[in-house]
Order: C-alpha cells, then sequence, then structure tokens
C-alpha cells in the first residue's frame, strides 16, 4: 500500500512539474529569456512550427531572442498531461499575438509538447504545432 502511495505521489508531482515547465516555457517565449530558453530546452530539441518549418535548439532560441519572433502574447487552454516514466506528454490549445519578421499576426494552433526528464528536471525534447 505504501508503493501505492509513494507511485501515485510521485506521478501528482511530475504532472505539476511538467505543468510548471509548460509555463516556465510560455513566460520566457513571450520574455524573449535567452539563459532561460536554453534552460528548459533540451539539447536535441526539435521545434516544429504549424507552417512546417522545425528547428533546432539554437535556431529555435535565435528567432526569438533575436526578434524576428516576437510573441506579444501566449494564452493556452485544454491542456493536458501524460506522464510515462521520464518522458511526458502535453497537449493544448494555443492562442495569442506574434510579430514574425516584422508582420503581426495571430496565433491559433494545437500543439503537441513532448518532454524528458534529465538530471530531476523536465526540458522540452520536441514541439509541434498544427494550424486550428
Amino acid at each position: 500500500m505504501k508503493a501505492l502511495f509513494l507511485l501515485l505521489w510521485l506521478f501528482a508531482n511530475d504532472e505539476a512539474d511538467v505543468t510548471k515547465a509548460v509555463e516556465a516555457l510560455r513566460v520566457a517565449t513571450v520574455d524573449a529569456n535567452k539563459q532561460a530558453l536554453e534552460k528548459i530546452a533540451a539539447t536535441d530539441l526539435t521545434y516544429g512550427h504549424s507552417s512546417g518549418l522545425v528547428e533546432d535548439k539554437a535556431a529555435f532560441v535565435d528567432a526569438l531572442v533575436s526578434g524576428k519572433t516576437d510573441f506579444i502574447t501566449i494564452i493556452l487552454s485544454e491542456q493536458v498531461v501524460k506522464i510515462v516514466g521520464n518522458v511526458a506528454t502535453v497537449r493544448h490549445k494555443q492562442t495569442g499575438d506574434v510579430v514574425n519578421s516584422g508582420t503581426p499576426a495571430k496565433v491559433n494552433i494545437s500543439v503537441l509538447q513532448v518532454w524528458i526528464k534529465v538530471k530531476g528536471e523536465w526540458k522540452l525534447l520536441a514541439r509541434q504545432a498544427v494550424k486550428v
């Protein structure tokens, strides 16, 4: 019984930690915070946009920090977190406002994120978005 309780507690704790990591990513993206983005992103990040563009970690961080992509607002809704061992999947809707290469646009996408627990920290390993 103690083992079951411990497993349930660990699962709930991981789910809360992933939820916090997703929020930290949202804030770091809006703030274009290079240090936070580099900390959250896994070394082997593959970041897929709804346009079909796929970036690695360096390109993802650079696009935000350079201002090429400037998120004004990001609103997440309908979020579902699933934990399987040291991997988490997160699905949500994302809306908001962005300026891409100087052109303002509205964001309305569905997103799948894959997070991996590395040395006790959740890192974004993969992300794919599709237009809604």
